[in-house]
């Protein structure tokens, strides 16, 4: 902040985020450090490039004035390595009392005059734009965050980390039930085999006694035999 015996000037040097094709301000403010009325008025060394908003005012005594606005017109080249010669100067006087923005001469600002005059000489820097912040994700009522997968598409599903524990404890008592089912069902079928070796044995033995006795096999056990075959069938379907 300068250390003048009228004003007080921040900031020292005026910094545009520089943007091709794109207005860019920054703002001075003024604090008054005496009881008088000081006027003052900001001059620049390229005032087509610069709009000044307002040029001149009144700073009341002990008070501040922070709505200077500097405005840069939109460029359409970069400049080399980034650097502006621009300056401002901003010169302040002790003003009678009363006197208003319209009052403002430049006879005011002329040190021939006798009158208290001082002169703030400001550079002019380019800085690099600010980058957005990032955005974040909005957790949920209860300050979880949500958590989120990639479908094919590309597309991103959020799941809330809430109903996450009920999904898995779902998907657990369904694979048990499912493991249950899978285990009679394997049961059943061993059963079933060994049902059918045990038929196979029997008539075996009944071709091989029918043999013996140069007989055939009676009409009932072929019948009972193609019976059990037709539900063995059924049941394996």
């Amino acid at each position: 902040m300068s250390t003048g015996d009228l004003l007080s000037i921040e900031p020292q040097e005026l910094q545009f985020a520089f943007e091709l094709k794109k207005q860019i301000s920054c703002s001075m403010q003024l604090q008054n450090k005496t009881d008088d009325h000081v006027a003052f008025k900001v001059k620049t060394t390229n005032p087509k490039k610069y709009c000044v908003r307002p040029n001149s005012g009144i700073v009341f005594p002990r008070s501040t004035c922070d709505i200077i606005a500097v405005t840069m017109q939109a460029q359409k080249e970069v400049p080399p390595d980034m650097q502006c010669k621009d300056k401002f100067l901003l010169q302040s006087a002790v003003a009678p009392a009363g006197t208003s923005a319209k009052d403002i001469t430049p006879e005011l600002f002329n040190k021939e005059s006798g009158n208290k005059v001082e002169e703030c000489k400001l550079k002019v820097n380019y800085v690099p734009p600010k980058r957005p912040p990032s955005p974040v994700r909005e957790g949920s009522e209860e300050g979880s965050s949500p958590r989120g997968s990639i479908s094919d598409n590309g597309a991103v599903n959020l799941i809330d980390s809430n109903t996450a524990p009920r999904s898995f404890a779902e998907s657990q008592d369904i694979s048990s039930e499912a493991m249950t089912l899978i285990s009679k069902l394997t049961e059943e079928k061993n059963s079933a085999i060994q049902q059918s070796k045990r038929l196979h044995q029997e008539l075996e033995l009944l071709r091989r006694q029918g043999n013996k006795s140069n007989g055939g096999i009676p009409l009932i056990y072929v019948l009972l035999i193609g019976l059990v075959g037709l539900l063995l069938g059924y049941m394996f379907k």
